[in-house]
């Protein structure tokens, strides 16, 4: 009996020993040298901080093709000449056109002479006649419309109330307070004086500039323009002066402050402020990884490979962690996976190592992938793993860097959570922090990458993801900083994690719908 028990146990032990040699195999072909090699050239000046639509992304778009044809990785995207790699698709970016303000022969040009305050539309040319209304304050006993008809009519002001204070009519709110006493009176457009010199404004609209570029947000959709109720602009006291009429010594005495004395009767201007639609090609990139007994379950392992490119001083934003990080990961999967699959270890499951365009334009590829046009139908997909900057270490981690935040894996399925705390304590044993998972957390870090867009369709999801820190968003994000053999620990969680999932019996339930 004692004999026939041991041979039974040495069984056991050697099927879990059979279970778990590929695992721990494929697990090591994970290295911090590898993630390096590839961080440092997708996190290249060569690549400009890959904008999306850019040719920087698409040279990482092509470095990412290259090495799923070295790993045998293959295409699954659907295209007249065959199949892809690349969903490619239109993304439409609204910009600003030609804007001008025109005073008899005089033309102003917009981001060089005056800056429009907001998102301006005015299409076509629209002529008004100017009046000026001091300050554009009125409240209680003061009243600068006092005997002035502004209807149809482009009221002019100065900044401020007048005094040093300001006393609640200076900056953003006092324009957006002057600006409805100005429409309820039936005024059809708002130029205010800036105060500052002329250096300074030249400055100002330099800034102003950079400002609103970020409002050219890219949208799946092509998007209809409205053109503005009450367009509204920021001018200096010279061009102030030229917009009223006021000339030679009243113009000097004008941009000195000196007006009190001056007949002001205003003149008629030509307003346009154009806004363009332009088409951004761009595309997602995938590889498809065909699994044995039960691949038309499909996993997708994600991150987005574009960044925000190149500011307007020339600084190449490279985003080594966001999200050069993740785009490396997904490839070191990729080939660990791939090798697996070549000596006989196949995943039961099929897994699509996606890489997302348009994340840092509001998750557009995700959602293009997911919403617009999915390459495998949704029901096929039971989970995403997305990866989005796991290079760095955050200030609440400065004394422990073996840590990952996990966000969503208990959303929607008990049992993904369950198999991510099991996969962890059985390989690297790092901390898993919860913090960011919780509803109540004031970064709604859940929202605001790739895995929402499967998440919010049902698909249980585990976002990995190590924090902001001081280089989020800047030029210092560059591959040097990061900390290569804590990355390394990362991505091999995400494969334990991938293993049990694409090689467990039963598909992962959904018994969850937690916010």
């Amino acid at each position: 009996m004692k004999k026939l028990v041991s041979t039974i146990l040495g069984v056991v032990l050697s099927a879990s020993l059979f279970a778990q040699t590929p695992l721990k195999t494929y697990e090591a072909t994970i290295s911090a040298d590898d993630l390096k090699k590839h961080l440092y050239y997708i996190a290249s000046d060569e690549l400009e901080g890959r904008d999306t639509g850019s040719e920087g992304q698409k040279k990482a778009a092509n470095y990412i093709i290259e090495h799923l044809k070295e790993y045998g990785i293959q295409p699954i995207v659907e295209t007249p000449s065959g199949k892809s790699y690349l969903q490619e698709f239109p993304l439409y970016k609204t910009d600003w056109g030609e804007g001008y303000v025109k005073v008899g022969k005089q033309k102003f040009e917009m981001f060089k002479a005056y800056i429009p305050n907001g998102i301006v539309y005015v299409p076509n040319d629209q002529a008004y006649q100017t009046v000026f209304v001091k300050n554009g304050v009125k409240d209680g006993d003061r009243d600068d419309y006092k005997g002035l008809d502004v209807k149809g009519k482009a009221v002019v002001f100065f900044t401020g109330d007048g005094t040093a204070e300001g006393k609640g009519w200076a900056g953003t709110a006092g324009l957006r307070r002057k600006s409805t006493i100005a429409q309820d009176l039936g005024a059809t457009a708002v130029f205010e004086i800036s105060t500052a010199e002329e250096a300074a404004f030249t400055t100002l609209v330099a800034e102003r500039k950079a400002i609103l570029s970020r409002f050219s947000r890219m949208t799946i959709e092509k998007p209809t323009l409205t053109a503005s109720a009450l367009p509204s602009f920021q001018i200096s006291k010279a061009m102030g002066a030229a917009m009223l009429g006021l000339k030679s010594g009243d113009a000097k005495k004008f941009v000195a402050g000196n007006w009190s004395d001056l007949k002001i009767k205003g003149s008629k201007v030509t307003v346009k402020s154009d806004r363009v639609e332009k088409p951004v090609h761009t595309a997602n990139v995938m590889g498809f990884l065909e699994g044995t007994d039960k691949k038309e379950d499909v996993l997708v392992i994600s991150a987005h490979y574009d960044h925000v490119g190149v500011d307007e001083k020339g600084q190449i934003y490279n985003g080594a962690d966001d999200d050069g990080s993740g785009t490396c990961a997904v490839l070191e999967l990729a080939q660990a996976f791939s090798e697996a699959k070549k000596a006989g270890h196949g995943p039961r499951r099929s897994i699509l190592f996606l890489w997302v365009t348009g994340e840092e334009k509001g998750l557009l590829g995700s959602e293009y992938f997911t919403d617009h046009n999915p390459v495998i139908p949704l029901n096929r997909i039971f989970c995403n793993l997305n990866i989005d900057m796991i290079g760095r270490v955050d200030k609440k981690h400065e004394n422990n860097h073996d840590y990952t935040y996990v966000i969503g894996s208990d959303k929607l399925s008990s049992e993904l959570h369950a198999i991510s705390e099991e996969a962890n304590r059985q390989s690297v044993n790092l901390e898993l922090d919860y913090e960011f998972n919780d509803p109540n957390d004031p970064n709604k870090f859940y929202y605001r990458s790739d895995h929402y867009n499967f998440a919010k369709n049902g698909i249980p999801i585990a976002f990995y993801f190590t924090g902001v820190h001081e280089d989020y968003h800047r030029p210092g994000d560059t591959p040097d900083k990061i900390l290569y053999p804590r990355y390394a620990k990362i991505v091999r969680l995400v494969y334990n994690t991938a293993w049990e999932l694409v090689n467990r019996d039963k598909r992962i339930i959904v018994d969850s719908n937690k916010k």
